[in-house]
């Protein structure tokens, strides 16, 4: 009898026997499931440039704590949250486009926490991670990090998914309609600015806007609805980590551009199949002031 297929097999399952590489695979699944589902609001808003942006300025929150000693959790997420808010009012103004005001304000963060890398050795070391991901050296702790992340981002999308969906679609009128669109605002950008944190382990800084992006641009060829689309968003993310996190382990090669190469694969595979109709639903899609219209979506969605 031969042992060719008891032997492909056990090499298929190898990774599941090595807790750190289960660890990895749980927190590349959870992570690609979070940012697939913020990644709808943000592309839908035409800010694609702001998870791009808030891992940056995350970043240089990140080189700061460091700097002074502060928990990388809490001063990280406190100065993205702040570099979010501060982009929210700059953009309110409507002096300057929302893709002018991320680009200032994360990229002199981004510069700050480079700068704090070169002259403190202390930072050097503890952001290096931070910079590239290191998902195989992730503890019990980030696996609960990332879950409770995910968690509470469903929640508040859930309890808020009206409002949100309004403020998503047309925001003057949802303001002069009652809703809180400030406080929505805040919300939306707190989520977002965990969902960062909890994720650059993962993928680093510089890849962190791909997995924001490309699981919404993928579902939006796939269904004009809203809700479908969030759906779909967040099952991609989830497919696009766990087997890029697989992969990257037989493959020798690093987690965040190996997840990144899944889903762009994905989209091209999506893209090709879905002819005409799909390309359709794609045009506008990241409009820089305008969110899409969205045939069949309405407020009630």
């Amino acid at each position: 009898m031969s042992t060719a297929p008891l032997l492909l097999a056990t090499s298929f399952t190898e990774p599941f026997h090595q807790p750190f590489v289960v660890r990895a695979l749980l927190v590349a699944v959870i992570a690609g499931a979070l940012c697939g589902l913020l990644s709808v609001y943000i592309t839908l808003r035409g800010m694609s440039y702001l998870g791009h942006g808030l891992s940056h300025s995350i970043f240089g929150g990140a080189a700061v704590s460091a700097a002074v000693g502060v928990n990388f959790v809490v001063g990280a997420g406190v100065w993205g949250l702040a570099t979010g808010l501060a982009i929210g009012r700059v953009t309110k103004r409507r002096i300057i486009g929302s893709d002018a005001a991320i680009g200032v304000i994360t990229t002199a963060s981004f510069a700050l926490g480079l700068v704090l890398k070169s002259l403190i050795r202390s930072v050097n070391r503890s952001i290096d991670a931070t910079l590239f991901g290191s998902i195989l050296g992730v503890s019990r702790g980030d696996v609960l990090l990332v879950l409770a992340v995910a968690v509470s981002t469903g929640a508040f999308v859930v309890l808020s998914y009206r409002p949100l969906l309004f403020l998503t679609f047309d925001p003057d009128v949802a303001e002069v309609s009652g809703v809180r669109t400030g406080w929505l605002d805040a919300g939306l950008m707190l989520t977002m600015s965990l969902a960062v944190l909890a994720t650059m382990q993962v993928l680093g800084v510089t890849l962190i806007a791909a997995t924001l992006v490309t699981p919404s641009v993928i579902s939006r060829l796939l269904t004009n609805s809203f809700a479908p689309m969030l759906a779909i968003s967040t099952a991609i993310g989830a497919i696009g980590g766990g087997v890029g996190m697989y992969l990257s382990y037989f493959w020798d090669t690093p987690s965040g551009p190996t997840i990144v190469l899944v889903e762009s694969a994905l989209f091209l595979v999506v893209f090709l199949l879905g002819g005409a109709r799909g390309r359709r639903r794609l045009k506008g899609f990241a409009a820089d002031h305008h969110a899409p219209v969205v045939p069949g979506v309405g407020v009630a969605a």
